[in-house]
């Protein structure tokens, strides 16, 4: 799994448009927070690598992460078709991960 936020994020409009499950995880390269949530989140994201996961760099003026209200790193936000439905902040441990995966993934 790829440990590098990117800058160019997709838009509101991209992500909107999503179908099936995905995975947002809001960040920055230089995040002490989020590097110790990587290993959680590669334990989480095993048996789940279908689902797209987009690592978005966050931070002032970055719109996306503002759309989503986004206000501690990591944040990842879980989706449906789209559609947030779950959010874990700061993860500590894979299963609340997890938890989000079932969420974005239940049929």
């Amino acid at each position: 799994m790829e440990t590098v936020y990117k800058e160019t994020a997709p838009t509101r409009a991209d992500i909107d448009a999503l179908s099936g499950p995905a995975l947002l995880e809001f960040g920055t390269n230089w995040c002490g927070y989020c590097r110790s949530a990587q290993g959680a989140l590669a334990q989480a994201y095993a048996g789940h690598e279908r689902v797209p996961h987009y690592k978005v760099e966050d931070g002032p003026g970055r719109l996306l992460g503002r759309s989503f209200r986004v206000k501690l790193w990591p944040t990842l936000i879980f989706l449906r078709d789209g559609k947030e439905v779950a959010r874990v902040v700061r993860p500590e441990d894979a299963d609340e991960i997890i938890e989000g995966f079932a969420l974005a993934t239940a049929p």
